[in-house]
C-alpha cells in the first residue's frame, strides 16, 4: 500500500514539475516576445486544463493591453512630433558629441539648411551660435544675426541641458524676432501718428474757428462789408483774434521744429570718456534747477576708473534729460534721492544708470514714454526720452526703464561690450 502511495506521489511530483516548467517556459516566451516587440503572439483557449486555460487567457489579455498601450504611445508620439514639426519656433536637439538628433522644419528654415546633422554645419551660418553650442551648456536668450541674399535675419536662441536615458542632451530653441520687431515698429508709428494728430489738431482747430469768425466781420453774403460799418469794437476783436492765431501758429512752428530736432542728430564722435567726470559735469549743469536743493545725490561707479566709448555732448544730453526728469518727479517730495551709477559686468558690458525714489511710472505709461511728443508734463515738449533713445541707437546701445511706483525708478543706458 505504501509503495502504491509513493508511486502516486512520485507521479504527481513529476507532473507538477513538468507543469511548472511548461508554465515557466510559456511565461518566459511571453516576456521574450514583449522584449522583441512581437505583438502577434496568441495563446490558445481550447485547453482542457483549467489553470492553463486561465493562464493563457490572462497572458492574451495582458498582451492586448500592452498592444493598446503601444498604439496609444505611438499616436501620442505622432501627435507631439506633428506639433514640434509645425511649430513656429525652431527646435534643435543635440547630443554630447555635437550631433543634431532632431531639428524641426522651422529650425531648418530659419537656419536655411535642409538637412541638419551636426553643429559643424552651423559654423558658416553663425560663428557665434556655433561657438555657443559647442560648449554644450545651457544659456539664456542670445541675439543672433544671420545674413542672407536680401537682408539680415534677427533670431534669438536659448538652450537647456537635459539628461535622458543617461545621455546628455541640449535642447535649443530658436525664434525669429523679425515679425515681432515689425509689429513693435508699426505700433510705435501708430502711437506717434496719434500724438502728432492730437497736437496738430489742438493747434489748427482754434485757428480755423477764429479765421471763420474774422471772415464774418469783413464778409457778408460773399461780399466785403463797407469800411463805414466796421466798428472800433470789431477792430479790437479782430486784433485779439489775430494775436491768438499768431500764438497758435508759433506753437505749431515750435512743435514742427522739435520734430526736426529728432531727425537732425549728428553721427556720434565717440571717444573714451571717464564716467566720473561725466557725472560731475551733469551734476553741475542741473545745480540751478528748481527744488534741486531738497534732493540728495549719490554716485556709485565700479570700477572706479570706469570709461565709456561715446560722444561726450550726446551722452551728456541724455543724462541731463534723465536727471531733469527725475528732479521734476521729486518736486513735491521731501526725501528725494537721485543716484548716478556706472558698472561693467564680467562680459565687459557697460551700463550707466539714473535712479530716483519718486512716484514712479505706471505700467500703462511705460509703453508710451519713448513715443515722440508724448508727455505728462504741462509744459513738456515730449521729445526728451525719444531723443535719448535715438542717441543710444546711434551708439549701438539701448535705453531701458524699470519702475516700481513709490519705491524706485531706474533708467539704464546699455553699451555693447563697453563700447557704444
Amino acid at each position: 500500500m505504501s509503495l502504491y502511495i509513493a508511486v502516486i506521489i512520485l507521479f504527481q511530483t513529476v507532473w507538477l514539475i513538468r507543469f511548472l516548467n511548461k508554465t515557466n517556459r510559456k511565461i518566459a516566451f511571453f516576456f521574450n516576445a514583449i522584449e522583441n516587440n512581437d505583438s502577434t503572439i496568441n495563446f490558445p483557449y481550447d485547453i482542457k486544463t483549467r489553470s492553463i486555460r486561465e493562464l493563457n487567457s490572462s497572458l492574451n489579455r495582458v498582451n492586448k493591453l500592452l498592444q493598446e498601450a503601444k498604439i496609444n504611445i505611438k499616436e501620442q508620439e505622432q501627435y507631439y512630433q506633428t506639433i514640434l514639426e509645425e511649430a513656429e519656433t525652431g527646435i534643435l536637439v543635440l547630443n554630447g558629441t555635437g550631433h543634431i538628433i532632431h531639428s524641426n522644419k522651422t529650425a531648418r528654415q530659419l537656419l536655411n539648411y535642409p538637412h541638419l546633422t551636426h553643429i559643424q554645419q552651423l559654423q558658416p551660418i553663425s560663428e557665434s551660435l556655433f561657438q555657443t553650442l559647442q560648449k554644450q551648456q545651457s544659456f539664456d536668450q542670445k541675439l543672433i544675426q544671420i545674413p542672407n541674399e536680401r537682408e539680415s535675419i534677427h533670431l534669438t536662441a536659448k538652450a537647456r541641458k537635459l539628461i535622458l536615458k543617461e545621455e546628455n542632451l541640449l535642447i535649443v530653441v530658436i525664434q525669429n524676432i523679425h515679425k515681432e520687431l515689425d509689429n513693435q515698429e508699426v505700433e510705435s508709428w501708430q502711437r506717434l501718428i496719434r500724438v502728432l494728430t492730437h497736437e496738430i489738431m489742438n493747434s489748427v482747430a482754434p485757428i480755423t474757428s477764429i479765421s471763420e469768425t474774422l471772415l464774418g466781420y469783413f464778409k457778408k453774403d460773399g461780399e466785403l462789408v463797407k469800411p463805414a460799418s466796421i466798428t472800433q469794437e470789431k477792430v479790437k476783436q479782430a486784433v485779439k483774434a489775430l494775436d491768438t492765431i499768431n500764438y497758435q501758429g508759433s506753437n505749431l512752428m515750435k512743435f514742427t521744429d522739435s520734430y526736426r530736432t529728432l531727425t537732425k542728430i549728428p553721427e556720434p564722435d565717440k571717444k573714451l570718456l571717464n564716467v566720473r567726470s561725466i557725472f560731475e559735469t551733469v551734476r553741475i549743469l542741473v545745480s540751478q534747477e528748481d527744488s534741486v536743493d531738497r534732493i540728495s545725490f549719490k554716485t556709485t561707479i565700479a570700477p572706479k576708473e570706469l570709461e565709456v566709448y561715446a560722444d561726450e555732448k550726446l551722452i551728456t544730453l541724455v543724462l541731463l534729460n534723465l536727471i531733469k526728469n527725475a528732479i521734476h518727479s521729486l518736486a513735491d517730495q521731501d526725501n528725494g534721492q537721485i543716484e548716478l551709477s556706472g558698472e561693467k559686468d564680467e562680459l565687459g558690458r557697460l551700463a550707466l544708470m539714473v535712479s530716483d525714489n519718486g512716484p514712479g511710472i505706471s505700467p500703462c505709461m511705460l509703453q508710451k514714454i519713448f513715443v515722440p511728443f508724448f508727455t505728462t508734463k504741462k509744459d513738456g515738449s515730449g521729445i526728451g526720452l525719444s531723443l535719448s533713445k535715438h542717441i543710444m541707437k546711434l551708439h549701438h546701445g539701448s535705453i531701458e526703464v524699470k519702475s516700481k511706483p513709490q519705491v524706485k525708478t531706474i533708467f539704464s543706458l546699455h553699451f555693447q561690450q563697453g563700447l557704444g
